[in-house]
């Protein structure tokens, strides 16, 4: 039987597009022949408006790029703007930021793990997730009084100490977080719909999903043990003991099952920072800029300069974002502002992987390979 090609719209304002994301697919009959990602529409020039502020101005819209995961966001920022004026950070501030990190490694993959199940037409995971994701956002409130834009890490250390009580009601979290994770395999992981609906689907090998710069649990999804906090380490994840969580089948159930491990490493980092936090300060005391400091700091100061002027020069620097590589590549011309800002967004470069690993599928078997790329589009189209 011949049928004619149709071209489908699918998006941008799709549900299962997660935001303003539009295919365009060359059908034939039911058969995905082409696929081609139309982006663009939620672009808002941040890279610009990062030219445009002074280094301390610019952090509050890095929470707004991948706005799911913002504590990486940030950190990824200062780390480059560290690196680039040879700030040092006090221990203390980077086992908080690694506990900032961790959590919301967690409720990213709690957020993408919930997603896809909706898509694929099942209610309770989402629910279960946004239930474990509110106890975190809840710790997040009373770190730095913010649940999901957080403007918390800056150049040099933390904005705030650790309240009183967090450490009692994190160690609670991470206690209930493992019986959460094992409720979700016991009800995902051999669930015969789920299964029919992910195994052989969206698959992509190796050697591909590294032509295709994919990183993150999409990569390693593929058997690719690539992970920036063991293969270029930074902060104390020299000192940690994690395995980095990897499987060989390149399916969308091999991402979802990644994603699954990785929430347990990532418990698993945080008793560890938690039984070994150091007592100490939590901001450098170094002198940068127009406003040098004055007298002593305490062992928790939380002071620097609001304005600094990092010398100049070119930095890029990168971290492991739970989406994958995320990356700032900074040029200093010696004021206060940054001249060139980029940004290397993880879910931009999986993104580009889409086309690939739909070709010859179902537009429901796109929905769901689509869905364990966990793309978010404010970190797309920046």
């Amino acid at each position: 039987m011949e049928t004619d090609e149709l071209i489908i719209n699918m998006g941008p304002v799709h549900p299962s597009t997660h935001g303003v994301l539009r295919f365009r697919l060359r059908m034939d009959g039911e058969i995905i022949k082409e696929c081609t990602p139309v982006l663009g529409y939620l672009h808002r020039g941040t890279e610009k408006l990062g030219e445009m502020k002074t280094y301390m101005q610019f952090i509050p819209y890095t929470d707004r790029l991948d706005y799911v995961s913002a504590f990486p966001n940030n950190y990824a920022f200062v780390k480059a703007v560290e690196e680039l004026a040879g700030i040092e950070v006090p221990l203390r501030a980077e086992y908080i930021r690694v506990i900032t990190m961790e959590l919301n490694r967690i409720v990213n993959h709690l957020v993408s793990i919930g997603s896809l199940l909706m898509d694929l037409g099942a209610a309770t995971m989402i629910m279960w997730g946004f239930r474990e994701r509110e106890n975190a956002l809840q710790l997040f409130e009373k770190l730095c009084g913010a649940r999901m834009t957080f403007n918390y890490i800056k150049p040099g250390g933390v904005r705030e100490d650790i309240p009183e009580g967090f450490i009692p009601q994190l160690n609670e979290f991470l206690k209930d977080m493992e019986k959460r994770i094992e409720d979700y395999e016991q009800l995902i992981n051999s669930n015969e719909i789920f299964m029919m609906r992910m195994k052989n689907i969206g698959v992509i090998g190796a050697e591909e999903a590294v032509n295709y710069g994919m990183t993150g649990p999409t990569l390693r999804g593929s058997g690719v043990n690539y992970d920036l906090r063991r293969y270029e380490p930074y902060s104390i994840y020299p000192d940690l003991d994690f395995k980095v969580c990897s499987r060989p089948e390149g399916d969308s159930y091999a991402r979802y099952i990644v994603r699954i491990d990785e929430m347990k490493e990532s418990l698993h980092i945080l008793r560890q920072v938690v039984d070994t936090m150091p007592e100490a300060r939590i901001v450098s005391n170094a002198k940068y800029g127009t406003a040098p400091m004055t007298g002593t700091p305490s062992a928790v100061s939380t002071y620097f300069p609001r304005i600094f002027t990092p010398p100049a020069g070119e930095i890029y620097s990168r971290i492991e974002a739970p989406k994958g590589e995320l990356g700032f590549y900074i040029v200093s011309d010696g004021t206060t502002k940054p001249y060139r800002v980029k940004i290397r967004s993880p879910s931009f470069c999986n993104l580009t992987a889409i086309p690939k690993m739909v070709q010859g599928l179902k537009i429901p078997d796109l929905i769901a390979a689509f869905g364990t790329i966990d793309v978010v589009l404010g970190d797309v189209d920046r």
